[in-house]
C-alpha cells in the first residue's frame, strides 16, 4: 500500500497532535509504517498491537479510503432480548404483588416470572437488573410515610402554628418547641481497634445493650437557645417536671410561655396534678399555653429539626450508659448554644395555603335566613 502526499500528512498530523481516540492514533501509526514498507511483525511490535489488526487496518484502506481505516468498524453486539411489549410486562409484574411467601421482588425472581409469562427461554437477572435501570425502576426500594388527614382541625392547628413561628418576638411570652427523642445504651463487648494508616477504626458487630433513656429537648423559636435534658423515661411525670423547670428554671421573667408540642398522650396538662399537688399544678400551668401540631405532623415542630442535628452531630455512635450520654448531650449543647445557632424557618401560613390550599377543607354555605312573616 501506499499513501498519498495529503494522506501523509494527514496521518503525521494526527500521531503528532496527540488527540484523538487512542485506537485511531494507533491506526494511522499502523499506516504509516506500511507506507515505509515495515512488515507486519514489527508493525506489530513497534506499536503493540496484534498482527491481525495490521492486516486489517491496511485491507480497509485499500478497499474503503483512509477516513474508514481510521474508524471503527460497527459492531452489532447482542439483540435485546426485552421489547417495547416485554419491558410493559416487566414493568407491570415490577410493581405488582410479589409471589406468596416473598417478601419483595428480587432480580432473580423477576428473571424467573418473566420466562414464565413470555417465549423467552431463560432471562439472567442482569438483564432484568439493566432494563429496570434504564426506566428506572427499582421494585427493591420501598419508602414508608404517614399520609395526614387534611381536616378543619389539621388546618386550624397548623395555621396557629405558623402563626406562633411568623409573631414579633416578645421577650415577656417566649415561643419555645419541646419534644423528645429515646435513644437505647449500647456498650462494646470488645475493645475498638483505634485507626491507622489506610486502616479506618474497627469495632466488633457484637455490642452490649445496657436499658434506654430518653432525651427531652426545649429550643427558643426566636433566640439561639437549646436545651436537652436526659431521663430515665418519658413518662407523665418526666414530662411535667420538664414544664416546671421551664417556668421555674429557664424563663422565670416570662408572663407566659407558648409551648409548642405533638399529641403524645403524656403532653397535657392532666400529666402535672399527677405529678404535684392541685396548687403547684395550677401555678404552674397559669404561666403555660399549648399549642399542638396537627396530628401526623410532627414535621410543623421546630424541635424536630433541631433532634436531628442532635442525633446526626453527638448521639450517632455507641453510648454505654446514661452518665455518658449526659456528659456527651451537656457538651453538645454547650457548643450549639455558644455557636449561635437558630433554625431558619422559612413555611408560613401564606406558603401553606398556596401549596396545600387544594386540600383545605371547603367552607360550607352560611345557611339560609327565613323571610320574616
Amino acid at each position: 500500500m501506499t499513501l498519498t502526499e495529503d494522506e501523509r500528512g494527514q496521518l503525521q498530523n494526527l500521531v503528532s497532535g496527540g488527540k484523538g481516540a487512542v485506537r485511531r492514533i494507533k491506526r494511522a501509526q499502523i499506516l504509516l509504517a506500511a507506507d515505509a514498507r515495515s512488515p507486519d511483525q514489527a508493525i506489530a511490535i513497534n506499536i503493540g498491537v496484534g498482527t491481525s489488526t495490521v492486516y486489517r487496518t491496511k485491507q480497509r484502506f485499500v478497499e474503503e479510503g483512509l477516513e474508514q481505516a481510521l474508524s471503527e468498524s460497527p459492531r452489532p453486539g447482542v439483540p435485546r432480548k426485552l421489547d417495547a411489549s416485554d419491558e410493559s410486562l416487566l414493568i407491570a409484574v415490577a410493581c405488582s404483588r410479589p409471589p406468596g411467601g416473598r417478601a419483595k421482588w428480587i432480580m432473580q425472581l423477576l428473571a424467573d416470572e418473566m420466562v414464565r409469562l413470555t417465549v423467552h427461554d431463560t432471562l439472567s437477572d442482569e438483564t432484568i437488573r439493566r432494563r429496570l435501570a434504564e426506566m428506572p425502576l427499582k421494585p427493591w426500594q420501598e419508602k414508608m410515610w404517614c399520609i395526614p388527614e387534611i381536616n378543619a382541625e389539621y388546618v386550624a392547628r397548623m395555621e396557629d402554628v405558623l402563626q406562633l413561628y411568623a409573631e414579633i418576638p416578645d421577650p415577656r411570652r417566649p415561643v419555645v418547641c419541646f419534644d423528645e427523642t429515646p435513644r437505647q445504651l449500647i456498650g462494646e463487648a470488645r475493645v475498638p481497634i483505634p485507626a491507622e494508616p489506610g486502616k479506618p477504626r474497627r469495632v466488633d458487630y457484637e455490642y452490649v445493650r445496657n436499658g434506654t433513656a430518653n432525651v427531652f429537648m426545649f429550643i427558643d423559636v426566636n433566640r439561639p437557645w437549646r436545651r436537652a435534658k436526659v431521663t430515665d423515661q418519658r413518662t407523665c411525670i418526666d414530662f411535667a417536671e420538664c414544664m416546671r423547670d421551664l417556668v421555674d428554671v429557664h424563663y422565670p421573667e416570662a408572663d407566659r410561655i407558648r409551648v409548642v408540642l405533638d399529641n403524645l398522650s403524656a403532653h397535657s396538662a392532666g400529666a402535672l396534678y399527677q405529678r404535684f399537688a392541685p396548687e403547684e399544678a395550677r401555678r404552674i400551668l397559669n404561666r403555660l399555653e399549648f399549642h399542638f401540631t396537627p396530628k401526623h405532623a410532627s414535621w410543623l415542630n421546630m424541635v424536630e429539626i433541631e433532634i436531628g442535628v442532635m442525633v446526626q452531630q453527638c448521639l450517632d455512635r455507641r453510648i454505654p450508659d446514661k452518665d455518658t450520654l449526659v456528659a456527651e448531650v451537656g457538651r453538645w449543647e454547650r457548643r450549639r448554644n455558644a455557636e449561635g445557632a437558630k433554625i431558619n424557618w422559612l413555611f408560613t401560613v401564606d406558603r401553606a395555603r398556596q401549596k396545600m390550599g387544594r386540600a383545605y377543607p371547603r367552607p360550607t354555605g352560611h345557611a339560609s335566613v327565613r323571610s320574616a312573616a
